[in-house]
């Protein structure tokens, strides 16, 4: 099966998404595809950006440069102090950005409501991004015929339309991975061909659409990987409505995604079965070429990763960028994705007119306390 992997924005909760990659790296499960929006496009363009042998490797480096060093070691003190510490790294983002990410635009005009030029509208500047992707990642590999496929997401500014650059068609460089997580107004839109982009996480920020609107006709093993969760408790204080406000905004919409999919399979296979039983002279070679272009019986397995890191309902989780907290989401996602491939659900029989399954995580073993898997980040 084609392997495809789909990652969301999220801003620092994205090195879950390194983790599972970790797992699936180590297991064979290299991706074919990989569809990304936001911090989900800057994890996919290093993944993408580089041969197998060393992907892993840029991806830690990514990591551990964009990481704010802890006075101590965040795995060996109680729940309070490191709940202080993150505070105090949170508010060291906000004042002073992320080195080799994001910088704050001191006395920009901007700030004060004024006029300016629209790639200078925003709270922070990410040249620097720029610039640590272009040590990272090697476009010409990237966009290469060794290379995989790359599709990231941008939102266009004036009109509100979903654009996917993808490097079957074009030459990916770093302005397109920057426009897919230009999210506003803390991040500035980024000009390609004459168009600005925003975050494509403001349209949609789970990609899943991209791959399921792919016609190709082959069976597809997709992981998608979710940072934010749809359900969650009634919230009670301003920053739990905060957090409640952005894990519904940008969490995954792919139920709707998905049944709508399989409500488009098996209508195509209707009209197959229904083209099949016409007269032989009714069949003609346009026919038969309208049917190829509707698709074909395939099965998509898609395999469902959810962060469960509950970050204590945190609203500024996604600039949550203490290095204890990003080693330990990596290592779940790093779990999480161990679970998956042990599961390997998309290796069970199904029939051939079977156009969808959704595989999600096997529960924790039984000696693994519930606590210590929400335990906050």
């Amino acid at each position: 099966m084609r392997i495809v992997l789909v990652l969301q924005g999220g801003g620092a909760l994205g090195a879950y998404q390194a983790g599972v990659f970790q797992a699936l790296h180590e297991h064979g499960l290299a991706p074919d595809w990989i569809v990304g929006t936001s911090i989900g496009a800057i994890n996919a363009a290093i993944l993408a950006g580089n041969p197998h042998a060393t992907r892993l490797a840029r991806l830690r480096q990514f990591w551990e440069g964009i990481s704010h060093r802890d006075p101590y070691d965040m795995r060996r003190v109680p729940d309070a102090q490191r709940r202080s510490n993150i505070f105090a790294q949170t508010w060291d983002t906000l004042l002073r950005g992320v080195p080799g990410f994001f910088k704050p635009r001191l006395f920009s005009p901007f700030a004060a409501g004024m006029a300016v030029d629209p790639e200078q509208a925003s709270f922070y500047d990410t040249a620097e991004l720029g610039e640590t992707l272009n040590s990272l990642i090697d476009f010409d590999y990237l966009n290469g015929p060794e290379g995989m496929r790359l599709t990231v997401n941008a939102l266009k500014v004036t009109c509100g339309t979903l654009r996917s650059f993808d490097n079957r068609d074009l030459d990916i460089n770093v302005d397109h991975i920057r426009a897919s997580g230009a999210l506003p107004p803390g991040f500035p839109a980024v000009r390609i061909d004459g168009e600005l982009y925003w975050d494509g996480g403001l349209y949609s920020n789970t990609p899943l659409e991209t791959v399921l609107d792919d016609a190709k006709p082959v069976d597809t093993l997709c992981f998608m990987v979710d940072l934010w969760s749809a359900d969650g408790e009634e919230p009670t204080t301003l920053d739990q409505v905060q957090t409640r406000q952005k894990d519904v905004t940008f969490a995954s919409r792919s139920k709707r995604h998905l049944d709508d999919y399989v409500a488009r399979h098996k209508l195509q296979q209707k009209l197959r079965g229904l083209y099949a039983a016409l007269p032989e002279h009714a069949q003609t070679e346009q026919g038969e070429q309208d049917l190829a272009e509707l698709g074909c019986g395939t099965t998509l397995h898609v395999v469902r990763l959810e962060y469960a890191g509950r970050d204590w309902n945190m609203a500024a989780k996604d600039i949550n960028f203490s290095k204890g907290s990003t080693e330990w989401r990596w290592d779940q996602g790093y779990q999480d994705g161990l679970r998956a491939v042990e599961a390997a659900g998309w290796l069970a029989f199904v029939s051939e007119d079977t156009p969808l399954v959704v595989h999600e995580l096997p529960p924790l073993p039984a000696a693994q306390p519930a606590r210590a898997r929400e335990k906050a980040a």
